[in-house]
């Protein structure tokens, strides 16, 4: 009798039910407490500077940009009747895209970019989500420009002020901006749409091809600042450093081979730039174990590379047809990629319980949990398996309410947000 895939899971490390929030959740927190404290932890709890605070100023225009992938975006942005209203959108590809640009170059290419709108706003809202350290200016200071983008001689730059002097050297004085990353921008996008009152605290939370979240701390909480202030800051975790988790053999495979081997562990339990090939290797072992047949194994072969919306519809039991030999090939396909979906689950759902319990909040009034990317917004397993372990555990357990709002390009409305409410 062929071995199940719940036991081909028990036996190479990998069940989903190893992840256990009630346990792992104060583990996790602890970690968070350490980051706050000092530099060089395993979470480096980056303080942004940026307030989510008071209401944002109605029917006043911001000029916003988003550049943190291949493709470039500026706009401008107004809140009005409590939504954010985008008009003359401007999309281009990144400079640096196929042929390096220098950070001259790239500094003249946004400056180009919003040179139409310098006459209607004064505020510009940048969400730069690549690698920088912020300032308390809330500007960036380059750390590094990658995912495809070669900028040369970036390292070390100050984003807001190099956009400053080029604009001075225009003509266009008087500007001031702003700089944050994605995940704070998805916080204030959402949050800024809602009554604030409603809720304890908020959330910021990416699940798609990358893995995120960020919370509001208080000042005084943040000892490596060496301040005080209750009013509370958004730092940006960047939780999927996070290397507390159980690793089973195919994560270690996974990780040996993905280009940044020994980092982001928890970004590769969760994210969905990750599912894809974490299932091909289970599979892959199943076949050389007999587990799976290898005709199935050469029809998941023929595929290639597949993504994160192929392993949901696959455990769905969507288009098994096409690689299944048998119906017991199926049964077993389906069973592994829900559970890496499931483990993915299980593990934000770690994340966020870890938040409520840093900030001792959502036992009143819930926290919201303000989330976007591809895993939460289109997978048809995830969001429903996260907000049953929220129930499960977030409050059966540890009796904090944590409710997810879920929005669409919240970057350019966070961007806005972010410069309204801090400049």
């Amino acid at each position: 009798m062929k071995m199940t895939a719940q036991e081909f899971l028990i036996r190479h490390n990998m069940s989903p039910e190893q992840i256990d929030p009630a346990f792992y959740g104060p583990q996790m927190a602890k970690s968070m407490e350490e980051g706050l404290e000092k530099d060089g932890c395993m979470l480096p709890m980056i303080p942004t500077y940026l307030k989510n605070s008071g209401e944002v100023p109605q029917d006043v225009s911001a000029v916003v940009i988003d550049a943190g992938g291949t493709n470039y975006r500026c706009a401008l942005a107004r809140f009005s009747g409590g939504k954010c209203v985008i008009s003359e959108m401007k999309k281009m590809p990144m400079p640096g895209i196929g042929k390096s640009a220098t950070w001259e170059e790239f500094i003249c290419f946004v400056a180009d970019s919003i040179m139409s709108y310098m006459d209607r706003a004064d505020k510009i809202g940048f969400c730069f989500s690549y690698s920088a350290d912020i300032t308390p200016e809330i500007d960036g200071r380059v750390i590094r420009i990658d995912k495809e983008v070669v900028v040369t001689g970036s390292e070390g730059k100050l984003v807001g002020a190099s956009l400053l002097a080029e604009l001075e050297r225009r003509g266009c004085t008087g500007k001031s901006v702003v700089i944050l990353n994605d995940t704070a921008a998805v916080l204030l996008g959402v949050s800024a749409t809602l009554e604030k009152e409603k809720y304890s605290d908020f959330i910021g939370q990416i699940n798609g091809t990358g893995s995120n979240t960020c919370c509001i701390v208080p000042m005084k909480k943040i000892g490596k600042l060496h301040r005080d202030g209750e009013e509370g800051i958004i730092v940006n975790i960047e939780s999927g450093l996070y290397d507390g988790f159980p690793r089973g053999d195919f994560d270690l495979e996974l990780d040996c081979e993905s280009n940044n081997p020994g980092s982001k562990h928890l970004e590769k339990l969760t994210a969905g730039v990750y599912l894809g090939s974490l299932c091909r290797i289970m599979f892959e072992a199943a076949v050389n174990e007999g587990v799976l047949s290898a005709e199935s194994g050469e029809k998941i072969a023929e595929r290639g590379r597949f993504d994160a919306s192929t392993i949901d519809r696959w455990a769905g039991g969507e288009d098994l047809e096409g690689i299944a030999s048998c119906e017991e090939d199926a049964a077993f396909i389906r069973e592994i990629c829900l559970a890496a979906i499931d483990r993915s689950a299980r593990c934000m759902c770690v994340n966020l319980i870890a938040i409520a319990l840093l900030n001792g909040t959502g036992a009143d009034k819930p926290v919201c949990v303000c989330a976007e990317g591809s895993l939460v917004q289109k997978s048809r397993h995830f969001r429903p398996l996260l907000e049953m372990y929220l129930e499960r555990y977030a409050l059966g357990v540890f009796g904090r309410k944590l409710e997810m709002t879920v929005g669409y390009e919240t970057t350019l409305p966070g961007a806005a947000a972010a410069v309204l409410l801090n400049k």
